[in-house]
């Protein structure tokens, strides 16, 4: 007698919650018979009005046509029920198959072997008593293993009964190498059927099972939920059971964290520099073309009339007014008039054409680049290929246009 034995841990948690379900449903149609032949030739027919013409003869099948449809499938639903009253009855039944209640399912070797090589294989080693092979399959319900061989004869299955086994029939579907069972297994869970609770059972038996899709989902949850997940029962157990799989779950939500942090320094660092590219803008704005209050001596100012579009030059308006008023002006003193000298040598390195630029000081710094040690060169290089960087990811859509670059 051959046996297939399952782990306990494997199989005795069952699925009570699920929020929603997937219909699997196999096309159907009705069958159409033969094209109806003219009549016979020895009479004569008369065409009228009413009556309309009969089709023509059908033609030859093209052999083309027919090896390409050759790959398509049509199930209708007879040869389904045929399957399936099979199945129920067990008309001819030459298998028995023995579950943890010591509960008796008929089957058919035949059936089994071409539908499972794995079980296929037991039944050949199985020793026949008065007709009969006995296989056992322990360790899952036995409704579980009921469903199972359902769908091995008919490919159907109870949405009900699937939702609470769906774990059992995982494991049943690995084991037996039944791709078509494990493959909807997957995609119920994969779509549907994965929660919170469920989530710690789930992956152990993804990872079993060879199911790396599903797992990567089950550690997404794990890593996205995880302070409501911490604390269900099924990561108390797995925290008792397998404390590897714990610091394996533990490492990857503190990488995941770090990633979390450094995505966010990074999107700050862009705003940073996406700041100090308005900023070039608007001051090149109002040096040239002049804003609604400041601006060149031969520029018409328009007052408050109209609104600016540059959103950095209303701030760049107020730090001008005050590097133009303050006193103390020599670096190191007011920290707003160094932010005003740092603005205008910024703007000298990204100028191209220092002689026609009416900012003010471009020229200036221009010069003094020349007298900077390899050090500061190197820094305010950075800085350039930084801004310039982030007005490039603002890409050809961008509302401005950087005039000096």
């Amino acid at each position: 007698m051959a046996s297939t034995e399952f782990d306990d841990h494997w199989t005795c948690s069952t699925v009570d919650s699920f929020d929603g379900s997937l219909n699997i449903q196999i096309e159907e149609g009705n069958s159409s018979g033969g094209l109806p032949l003219s009549a016979s030739a020895s009479h004569t027919i008369s065409y009228d009005q009413n009556i309309p013409k009969p089709p023509p003869v059908p033609s030859k099948i093209n052999l083309k046509t027919e090896r390409y449809t050759s790959n398509y499938h049509y199930v209708p639903r007879e040869t389904k029920e045929m399957w399936e009253k099979l199945f129920i009855e067990g008309y001819g039944a030459d298998v028995h198959i023995i579950t943890q209640d010591k509960l008796i399912i008929p089957a058919h070797f035949n059936v089994l072997s071409v539908a499972s090589p794995v079980l296929g294989s037991f039944l050949r080693q199985s020793r026949d008593k008065n007709g009969i092979r006995y296989i056992k399959i322990s360790g899952v319900p036995h409704d579980a293993v009921h469903v199972f061989i359902r769908f091995l004869y008919s490919s159907c299955y109870d949405a009900e009964e699937m939702k609470k086994f769906i774990l059992h029939l995982l494991v049943l579907s690995h084991s037996y190498s039944i791709h078509s069972l494990k493959k909807v297994c997957i995609s119920l869970l994969e779509q549907s059927w994965l929660n919170k609770e469920n989530v710690i059972d789930v992956l152990q038996l993804a990872r079993e099972c060879d199911a790396s899709r599903l797992a990567f989902i089950c550690i997404q949850m794990v890593v996205r939920e995880f302070k409501t997940i911490s604390s269900t029962e099924g990561w108390k157990v797995m925290k008792r059971a397998n404390p590897l799989l714990e610091q394996e779950l533990l490492e990857l939500l503190v990488e995941a964290d770090s990633r979390k942090q450094d995505r966010l320094k990074k999107f700050e660092e862009r705003k940073m520099y996406l700041q100090l590219y308005e900023a070039m803008e608007a001051l090149l704005h109002i040096c040239r073309d002049g804003c609604n209050n400041i601006g060149p001596r031969d520029k018409m100012l328009k007052g408050n009339q109209v609104t600016c579009s540059f959103p950095a030059c209303k701030g760049l308006e107020v730090l001008v007014r005050h590097f133009q008023g303050c006193r103390t002006r020599v670096p190191g003193g007011c920290v707003q008039c160094k932010r005003m000298w740092q603005i205008l040598e910024l703007h000298s390195r990204m100028c191209n054409e220092p002689d026609l630029c009416k900012v003010p000081l471009c020229r200036h710094f221009k010069e003094k680049m020349r007298q900077q040690t390899k050090k500061e060169e190197t820094k305010w290089k950075l800085l350039v290929s930084k801004v310039i960087a982030a007005k490039n990811a603002l890409g050809p859509f961008s509302s401005q246009r950087a005039y000096f670059l």
